[in-house]
């Protein structure tokens, strides 16, 4: 499956992005997707994952309550709908793909889209 990640961009502190995460080749519907983000100098990590039909999500700690994970088989489609962004929600964001259960880790995913660059400003 190859995946594309866009919607980032630059936006204030409090203010609010989507991303969408398109995907093509194998069937989505095959496929747990996750969220994860890279800040400067930072090693990657899980922001948040949807199960195979959207009925299990996880989220990491930073951003539960604030991010939202959906997504649309469809369309072949996953969405991270981020409200409340804060200066440290910084990041290039990717989204991942992996057969199976969801997971949080950035080993268990198999494919991986290009990142798209959020910036917020304080």
């Amino acid at each position: 499956v190859q995946l594309q990640a866009y919607g980032g961009g630059v936006v204030q502190g409090g203010g609010s992005l989507r991303l969408t995460c398109a995907a093509s080749g194998r069937p989505f519907r095959n496929y747990a997707l996750g969220w994860f983000r890279q800040a400067p100098e930072k090693g990657r990590e899980f922001v948040a994952s949807i199960s195979l039909n959207g009925g299990a999500t996880y989220y990491a700690e930073s951003v539960e309550g604030r991010f939202t994970i959906s997504r649309d088989n469809a369309k072949n489609t996953a969405f991270l709908q981020m409200n409340s962004l804060k200066p440290e929600d910084t990041a290039v964001y990717y989204c991942a793909a992996k057969s199976g259960l969801a997971r949080t880790t950035v080993r268990d995913y198999d494919y991986w889209g290009q990142g798209t660059l959020v910036t917020v400003s304080s």
